[in-house]
């Protein structure tokens, strides 16, 4: 699995600190951007986002280029609509590379799994043969290895974190997500500094069908702060 973070909003916390002091503010744009530049907006962000007065969160955004996932994980991360996706064509881009989950290996099944895929490759290459590529991709497994560009807005990432950063997501976009996280937060970090599974904010909202490892998780992702 491969994250990169191809383009993002300059200086995206003074983007961020002008629109919401515009809300607030009589000066001219050219005055007040220029305040925004020059301040130091740390402790204005952490009220903003404390209140949530979030819509200007959305001013600044990120884009990814991912790769080496499953077309399963495709299918949750496009389930966020508050995204621009651009994925690699299975009609245009012939071929069948797959991702083997970890489980698999830990349970000493990878002899049977490597058998289901190639099964389906040789089914693939068949139809290929006599149907368009369009319709031989049908029998292609969740498995199947794509590629893909992402755009979100910080408060969509935001939400993305909380959602997919908790220990009972699915693994692969729980490491998409990680990864994600490690690239904007030193670009964001007022913003997001406290980005990741609900119970960093507050209780587990799963209840009793919580991983019950809250002191955990929150020290992975606060720190000493947690403590």
């Amino acid at each position: 699995m491969q994250v990169l973070l191809l383009a993002h909003t300059p200086e995206p916390e003074k983007v961020i600190a002008f629109a919401a002091r515009r809300c607030y503010s009589a000066l001219p744009n050219d005055e007040l951007w220029g305040k925004a530049k020059d301040g130091d907006h740390r402790d204005f962000l952490r009220k903003l986002i404390r209140r949530g007065h979030l819509t200007p969160v959305e001013h600044a955004s990120f884009t990814f280029a991912v790769e080496g996932v499953s077309r399963a994980c495709l299918a949750q991360i496009t389930r966020h609509r508050i995204a621009s996706f651009s994925v690699q064509s299975q009609r245009y881009v012939k071929g069948f590379n797959f991702v083997i989950p970890p489980v698999v290996a830990e349970r000493g099944k990878e002899e049977e799994f490597l058998a289901a895929m190639e099964e389906c490759r040789r089914s693939y290459e068949r139809l290929l043969e006599f149907l368009p590529a369009e319709d031989a991709r049908f029998v292609l497994p969740q498995a199947a290895e794509t590629k893909f560009v992402v755009t979100m807005n910080a408060r969509e990432l935001l939400h993305f974190f909380s959602l997919r950063l908790c220990l009972r997501a699915q693994w692969e976009i729980r490491r998409v997500a990680e990864k994600m996280l490690e690239l904007v937060k030193p670009l964001a970090p007022v913003v997001f500094e406290k980005a990741g599974p609900p119970c960093l904010r507050g209780p587990c909202p799963e209840g009793e069908e919580g991983c019950g490892k809250i002191e955990e998780v929150r020290r992975k992702y606060l720190g000493e702060e947690s403590r």
